[in-house]
């Protein structure tokens, strides 16, 4: 059976609402870094993302959010990611994919991969897969994380954006919403108070 998709109008709503189904349904386990509350898989949509989102000017990590928007548009995503991403073994993926859809608007094969067969684990980008499909004249994007902290995945989302954008102008489409799954959604231990003070300064948000 498909996963539910949960359909959130801003990127803040959407970050809150991934944090509570870390810290309701989540259980203590590790990561490389140290323990984490880890959560079940999560597949959602963002149709609004902008580093001005109240939510995230008022709870967000401030100085992150300014020195994302201050690097935009010279730096669009993690400098790791937007080297796989236009210089992959020397194919630049985004222009193969904008070649792929204007070729086969219908297709379902313009999908990218950010990690390379036989590479050391720990090398492994926590984005694997970007997939991009036209649907209803519109684009549409999917970024799916092997793992995710998500008490900072808001600084992964606006700038997948800009990526989502880049596809669409190339393509001359609007774009849809931006879709997420995070196969291993977590918080890391260190992050709990923070978490927990967010979480009860806001009221449980509804999906749109």
């Amino acid at each position: 059976m498909e996963p539910a998709v949960q359909r959130w109008d801003t990127c803040g709503r959407a970050w809150i609402a991934v944090l509570r189904h870390v810290w309701s349904a989540g259980e203590a386990g590790m990561e490389d870094r140290g323990p984490i509350i880890e959560g079940p898989p999560v597949l959602f949509e963002i149709a609004s993302l902008s580093w001005e989102d109240p939510i995230l000017r008022e709870y967000g990590d401030r100085t992150r959010m300014a020195r994302w928007a201050q690097d935009q548009p010279r730096l669009s995503v993690h400098p790791e990611y937007e080297e796989r991403m236009r210089d992959l073994n020397g194919v630049h993926q985004l222009h193969w994919v904008a070649d792929l859809l204007r070729a086969r608007p219908w297709t379902t094969s313009a999908w990218i991969s950010l990690a390379v067969p036989g590479e050391p684990g720990d090398t492994i980008p926590p984005l694997a897969a970007l997939s991009f499909r036209i649907r209803g004249y519109r684009l549409i994007m999917t970024a799916m994380f092997r793992s995710q902290n998500v008490y900072r995945g808001y600084l992964a989302y606006i700038p997948l954006r800009a990526i989502q954008l880049e596809v669409a102008d190339d393509l001359g489409l609007p774009p849809g919403p931006l879709r997420v799954f995070i196969d291993v959604p977590h918080v890391e231990v260190a992050d709990a108070n923070g978490v927990a003070t967010v979480l009860a300064a806001l009221p449980e948000p509804n999906a749109a």
